[in-house]
């Protein structure tokens, strides 16, 4: 899609659910990255490779992997690769965020994270996900694309976007509330 046809957001996505577990124990779990490997669809964990461990600045190396059958027309990256994503947001019981970084180190519009708010019995969680301009990866991957070929990726993209966050959310909320 050339630049003018490309709406802003690219994605806009987000799963609430109910967690019997305070706030500041939803938080605990969740700002953990390393252990992402327990919830995440893609995300098979990592470490924390700068700053203070869940700070806002510390960056997270995360290693990720991705199945042959997703989108499989599209030239995406599949089988096992790694991410850099720097902390935005990290306000304990209340928000989590991080910015996926470009290969230079530099955020992108891209934005993944957590809300908390107190409820009754425990907490009111909502998994998030913003990417406002397409990211140095989705350029990559669109680049060769005709028009119509990018009409059908992100819709695709859209559709799988909202499926694995389904998915994260239920898994996080038994991890969560096993702990």
């Amino acid at each position: 899609m050339t630049e003018s046809s490309v709406t802003t957001p690219l994605f806009e996505v987000d799963f609430e659910t109910r967690v019997e577990k305070s706030p500041a124990a939803v938080y605990a779990v969740l700002s953990d990255l390393p252990r992402c490997r327990e919830w995440s669809e893609e995300c098979t964990g990592g470490e924390w490779v700068e700053g203070a461990p869940g700070t806002v600045g510390s960056v997270f190396r995360g290693e990720n992997f991705r199945r042959t059958d997703v989108v499989s027309w599209a030239p995406v990256v599949r089988g096992v690769w790694h991410t850099h994503a720097e902390v935005v947001a990290a306000e304990p019981g209340r928000r989590f965020r991080w910015a996926m970084r470009t290969n230079d180190g530099r955020a992108q519009d891209s934005v993944w994270g957590f809300d908390i708010a107190p409820a009754p019995g425990g907490s009111t969680l909502v998994h998030t996900f913003r990417m406002g301009t397409a990211t140095e990866g989705i350029r990559g991957i669109t680049a060769e694309m005709t028009e119509d070929e990018k009409k059908r990726f992100f819709a695709e993209w859209g559709a799988k976007l909202e499926k694995d966050m389904a998915a994260t959310v239920a898994r996080l909320k038994k991890v969560i509330e096993a702990d």
